[in-house]
C-alpha cells in the first residue's frame, strides 16, 4: 500500500511538472483506483498570526494541528495576500488575485475602482477552481464555513464545482447566533447549496463547520469515490468569541502584556527552527506601552487576548473532532491535510469612530469583564496584533510580513514519501496550493481553455519536491512573483523581497529586506543595495501592468474605507428610508393642522 501510495505521489509530481500552459485542458491520464487515491481537507483558519500555532512558537493549545505538523512539512516561509478575499480566490484557483477578480474586496474597494479590470470583488468567470477540476476527476467536492467570494447565486460555490456547500458570503459573521456583523451587514448571509439557510439553535461556529464536513463525507462515503473539503473557519475574524470553558484557559496567559509575548513567541519560533537564531524584532509604532495602561485596562486587554486564544483553541479542537472520526472511519492515513491561515492577525479597532461606537454600542456588549463571550465584540487591536504575528512587522492589510507571511502545514499521515517533521523555509506563495493538491490527486491543472472557453491558466508551482525532501523551495531564485492589495504592495524574488506600505502603516516608499536572514523586515538594503532595488522596481512594474494594478486614491487608507462602504450600503439605505418616513410624517401633521384651522375658521 505505503509503494503505490508513493509510486502515486511522484508520478503525479511529474504530470504536474508536464502539464502544459496553454490550450485546451487535455485529457487526464488513467487515474489509479478510487481507493488509492487521497483525500484531500483544506483547513483554512481566519485571520491567525504567523506564530499563533503551537509548533510555530504559540503559547496556545493547538494539539491537533502540532500533530499535523509533526507527520507533515511545515513551511517557514508561506506567503498570502494581506487580507481574506484576495487569499481565498488565490486557493480556489491558482492564479493570481486581480486576474481572478479580487484586486480588492468589496468592504474596502474605493468606488473608483469598482468594475475595472481585476477588480470584480468577487471570484471572476475567468478562472477555474480546484474544486470544479476535481469534480471532473470524480471527486466528492465539499465546502463549509466562510466563502466571501460573491453572494449571487452564479458566485457561490455550488456553482463553482462543489456538490454540497455551506456557505457564508460575508467576511464575517457572530459565533454563537445567527446575526451579522452589524455595522457591516444587515444579515448573516449563510447558504445551503445556493439557498438561503438558518443556523440550528445551540450553534458555534467552529462546531457548526466541522459538524457539517462530516455530514458531508458521510452522505457520500458509498460512492466509493474520494473526497475533496473545503473547511473554512471564522475563527479567529472579529467578532473574537469562544465558549466559557476555553476562555478560562488563559484567565492568566496574558497579564505580562504583548511585547513581553512577543519576545517569548519569537524565542520558541528559534528554538524550534521556525525562524534563524537572533532574529531581530521591530516594534510597531501603534504598539502601545503595556506598563503606561491603567491596572483596569492592563485587565480588559489582558482578557481579550485570552478570548482570542481561546477560539483559536477551539478551532483546534473541532479539527481534533474531524481527525477522530476519519481515524475511526479508516480514512485518515489516505487523507491529505493541509492548514494555513488567509492572512496575518486582525489590528483593527472597530470603536475607532464615535459613530461606530454609537452603532455597535447598541447591539454588543463591550463589558471587558464579558470578553469572548455570546453578545460581544471583542477584538485585538494593533498591539496584540503585533504578537500574534511575533516574530514579524505589520499585520493583517499590510505588505509587510506579519500581514503576509502565514503558518503553512501539509500532512498525508500514511505516506512515507512526505518527510514527517521536516520545515521548509524556501518560498511558496498561496497560487502554489492548488497545483500541489491537484498532484495529489493525479489531476493536471487547466491550460488557457476549459470547457471551450478561455480561462486563466495556473500560475503556481507544484510543492511536491519540497514536501518530499528533494528541494527546499518550488521556486527559482530568480523568478520574481508579484502582489498588491490596497495599495500595498511586494515584490519576492529569491531571498529578498521589495515591499511599500501606504499610510498609516507605512511612508509609501519602497523598502527592500532580506526576508530569509531577517524575516522581522528591521534591515532596510534599499540604499546599500540599489542595483537589486532597481531590478525588482522594474519586476514589480512589469507585473503592475499586466494585472493592470490601478493607483489608489488619494489620502486612501482600508480602515476608513471599510467605514465609509459600511455607511453607503448598510447606514445610507436606512436613512434614505428614515428620512423619508421623516417627511412623510411631517407632511401628515401639516396636513392634519391645516384641516384642523379650516374646520375652526
Amino acid at each position: 500500500m505505503t509503494r503505490s501510495i508513493t509510486s502515486l505521489i511522484i508520478a503525479a509530481a511529474l504530470l504536474a511538472v508536464a502539464a502544459p500552459v496553454a490550450g485546451d485542458t487535455p485529457p487526464p491520464p488513467p487515474a489509479p483506483p478510487l481507493s488509492k487515491r487521497p483525500n484531500i481537507v483544506l483547513l483554512l483558519a481566519d485571520d491567525w498570526g504567523f506564530s499563533d500555532v503551537g509548533s510555530f512558537g504559540s503559547e496556545i493549545r493547538t494539539p491537533n494541528i502540532d500533530r499535523l505538523a509533526a507527520q507533515g512539512v511545515r513551511f517557514s516561509n508561506f506567503h498570502v495576500a494581506g487580507s481574506c478575499s484576495p487569499t481565498r480566490a488565490m486557493l480556489q484557483t491558482g492564479v493570481s488575485s486581480h486576474r481572478a477578480g479580487l484586486g480588492n474586496m468589496p468592504e474596502t474597494i474605493p468606488p473608483a475602482h469598482i468594475g475595472k479590470p481585476g477588480y470584480d470583488t468577487v471570484l471572476n468567470d475567468r478562472v477555474v477552481t480546484i474544486a470544479q477540476l476535481l469534480h471532473d476527476a470524480n471527486y466528492r467536492t465539499y465546502f463549509t464555513g466562510k466563502w466571501h467570494l460573491g453572494r449571487t447565486p452564479g458566485k457561490l460555490p455550488h456553482a463553482r464545482g462543489y456538490d454540497r456547500a455551506f456557505a457564508l458570503a460575508d467576511a464575517g459573521a457572530d459565533n454563537f447566533e445567527d446575526k451579522p456583523i452589524h455595522g457591516l451587514y444587515d444579515k448573516a448571509d449563510w447558504t445551503e447549496d445556493g439557498v438561503p439557510a438558518r443556523l440550528p439553535k445551540g450553534y458555534y461556529s467552529s462546531t457548526f463547520i466541522i459538524d457539517k464536513t462530516i455530514a458531508y463525507i458521510d452522505s457520500g462515503r458509498g460512492s466509493g469515490k474520494p473526497f475533496f473539503a473545503s473547511v473554512n473557519f471564522l475563527a479567529n475574524h472579529i467578532p473574537v468569541q469562544a465558549p466559557d470553558a476555553y476562555i478560562a484557559h488563559y484567565a492568566q496567559a496574558y497579564r505580562g502584556g504583548w511585547r513581553a509575548l512577543r519576545a517569548t513567541r519569537r524565542d520558541r519560533a528559534i528554538k524550534l527552527g521556525i525562524v534563524p537564531t537572533h532574529t531581530p524584532m521591530a516594534t510597531m509604532a501603534d504598539t502601545r506601552d503595556w506598563n503606561a495602561l491603567t491596572p483596569a485596562d492592563r485587565d480588559g486587554q489582558a482578557r481579550a487576548m485570552a478570548a482570542y486564544g481561546a477560539m483559536a483553541e477551539a478551532a483546534d479542537h473541532e479539527i481534533g473532532r474531524l481527525i477522530g472520526h476519519l481515524k475511526a472511519s479508516g480514512e485518515y492515513d489516505n487523507t491529505v491535510f493541509v492548514f494555513l491561515s488567509d492572512n496575518g492577525p486582525e489590528p483593527t479597532d472597530p470603536r475607532n469612530r464615535l459613530i461606530n461606537r454609537l452603532v455597535l454600542g447598541a447591539y454588543y456588549d463591550f463589558d471587558p469583564a464579558h470578553a469572548g463571550r455570546r453578545g460581544t465584540m471583542t477584538y485585538l487591536g494593533p498591539s496584540w496584533a503585533s504578537a500574534a504575528a511575533a516574530p514579524l512587522n505589520g499585520y493583517k492589510f499590510s505588505a509587510y510580513e506579519g500581514g503576509l507571511r502565514v503558518p503553512l502545514i501539509v500532512s498525508w499521515p500514511g505516506n512515507t514519501a512526505i518527510k514527517p517533521g521536516r520545515i521548509a523555509h524556501g518560498f511558496s506563495y498561496a497560487t502554489d496550493l492548488p497545483p500541489t493538491l491537484l498532484a495529489f490527486a493525479g489531476v493536471a491543472p487547466q491550460g488557457a481553455r476549459y470547457r471551450g472557453r478561455t480561462v486563466e491558466p495556473m500560475t503556481g508551482m507544484d510543492l511536491m519536491p519540497v514536501l518530499t525532501g528533494t528541494s527546499d523551495a518550488a521556486h527559482a531564485a530568480d523568478q520574481p512573483l508579484g502582489y498588491e492589495l490596497s495599495g500595498n504592495a511586494a515584490l519576492f524574488r529569491g531571498d529578498h523581497k521589495l515591499v511599500r506600505n501606504l499610510p498609516p502603516t507605512g511612508d509609501g516608499r519602497w523598502q527592500l529586506f532580506d526576508i530569509v536572514r531577517d524575516p522581522g523586515e528591521t534591515r532596510d538594503l534599499a540604499s546599500a543595495d540599489p542595483v537589486r532595488l532597481r531590478a525588482m522596481r522594474s519586476d514589480y512594474d512589469a507585473f503592475a501592468a499586466r494585472d493592470q494594478v490601478l493607483p489608489m486614491p488619494a489620502g486612501y487608507t482600508a480602515d476608513q474605507q471599510i467605514n465609509d462602504n459600511a455607511f453607503r450600503r448598510v447606514a445610507l439605505p436606512k436613512l434614505k428610508i428614515a428620512g423619508l418616513v421623516i417627511v412623510l410624517l411631517a407632511g401628515g401633521l401639516w396636513l392634519v393642522r391645516r384641516w384642523r384651522a379650516k374646520a375652526t375658521a
